[in-house]
């Protein structure tokens, strides 16, 4: 009976909580820098926006982090939203991080926009743009 109950609370899950699961998997994946994680969670059609207007596609995303010339030692997400639109999710956060990108530590506060769309059952990151705040 308890396996029941659990795998209805799986499909009872809300598609927001899904898609706040796939948020907190980038974040982890962003902390760990961890290759197959990364590629995991972003679509190969990736746009990823940087703040300073440098646009990285899939590829050069994962090879920054994985690098260490990206490195979040610290991530918090504060004052998220997310609103569904069909496969697509668009999830508005702050993000405040410690990082130490080349070995050298700094801080950062950005505004985060992320587009998530459902791809074969699971969400996954199509599109990120940062902002300065």
């Amino acid at each position: 009976m308890i396996l029941c109950g659990i795998s209805l609370a799986t499909f009872a899950q809300k598609p927001e909580e899904k898609v706040a699961q796939a948020v907190e998997f980038l974040k982890q994946a962003l902390i760990s820098g961890n290759k197959a994680d990364l590629e995991k969670i972003a679509l190969p059609e990736l746009t990823y926006g940087h703040s300073s207007g440098k646009i990285q596609d899939q590829t050069e995303f994962v090879e920054t982090l994985v690098s260490g010339k990206s490195d979040f030692v610290t991530i918090d997400l504060k004052n998220q939203t997310i609103k569904i639109v069909g496969n697509t999710a668009i999830v508005r956060h702050l993000l405040y991080a410690k990082t130490n990108d080349g070995g050298k530590p700094g801080e950062v506060k950005l505004g985060i926009m992320l587009v998530f769309v459902k791809h074969d059952g699971e969400w996954k990151l199509l599109a990120r743009q940062a902002y300065k705040i």
